[in-house]
This record gives C-alpha cells, sequence and structure tokens, in this order.
C-alpha cells in the first residue's frame, strides 16, 4: 500500500475548493491528513475566517483516527456524547465529531487519510472533499 502524496492532497484541496465556489459557500478551509494524522496539505482562501483550518483539522483528524467518516463520529457523539467529549479532551483538542470530512481511501479500501473542511454547513464541506477525493482519483467515505 502507498501512502498519500503531496499531489493527491493537493488535488483533492483544488477539487474541494473548486466544489465550493460552484455551490457558492463561504470561503473554505481544506485540510488533507495521511492516515497517521499528519498534516499533508491544507489551505485556506482568500476571506476565510480565522477559525476554520482549525475545524477542518478537527474534522480530519476525528475522521483518520476512528477510522470512520466524521458523519459517522458526528451521529455516534449524538448517542454517547460524554465518551465524546472526553475522546476531544484526550486528543488536546483535535478531536471534532462533525460532518464535515471524509476518508480517503485507496482501490483496494485502504484508508490512505482523511480530507476536512470548514466554511459552509456540515454537509456542504463534506460534499466539497468528496469531490476533491474524487478528482484524486482516490475513493471518499463519507458514509454515516
Amino acid at each position: 500500500m502507498s501512502g498519500l502524496t503531496l499531489k493527491q492532497a493537493n488535488t483533492i484541496i483544488e477539487g474541494a475548493i473548486a466544489k465550493a465556489r460552484e455551490m457558492k459557500i463561504k470561503p473554505l478551509s481544506v485540510v488533507v491528513l495521511d492516515a497517521s494524522g499528519n498534516i499533508v496539505s491544507a489551505q485556506r482562501e482568500d476571506n476565510a475566517s480565522m477559525f476554520r483550518f482549525d475545524v477542518a483539522l478537527g474534522k480530519a483528524w476525528g475522521a483518520v483516527a476512528m477510522g470512520c467518516s466524521s458523519r459517522a463520529l458526528g451521529k455516534r457523539a449524538k448517542d454517547n456524547p460524554n465518551f465524546f467529549l472526553t475522546l476531544a479532551a484526550t486528543a488536546k483538542g483535535k478531536f471534532l465529531p462533525q460532518t464535515g470530512a471524509a476518508l480517503i481511501k485507496d482501490a483496494q479500501g485502504n484508508i490512505l487519510g482523511a480530507a476536512g473542511a470548514s466554511g459552509g454547513t456540515g454537509d456542504e464541506d463534506e460534499a466539497c472533499c468528496a469531490h476533491g477525493i474524487e478528482q484524486a482519483g482516490l475513493k471518499a467515505d463519507a458514509s454515516a
């Protein structure tokens, strides 16, 4: 299994931002992490608010750390909020179980990382990430 490349990560971000402009949503921050939670690439659109990067990072980090989409994490958090508050505290605030990130998988279904975005609604952010992942020739997992 090969890892996520910088070129793929940048393609994901370019595709996510293009989708955001098509959808006419607020300026995004997009973060792409590898399977170990390391930042491969990140960009903040002009005029995106200062908090967008941290939110996008938290969504992507939670997804890759738990091996499922941020949508699935959000659903789980509703059923067990204390556990998820504890996870966020343990992760020193990097863990955000909110819709807006998708796992990045290869053709065999191996997790390569996650992409997270912040700027629109959770659904809009997720759609932008999924589009970017597909533009990079990879599979997006945003399933609940």
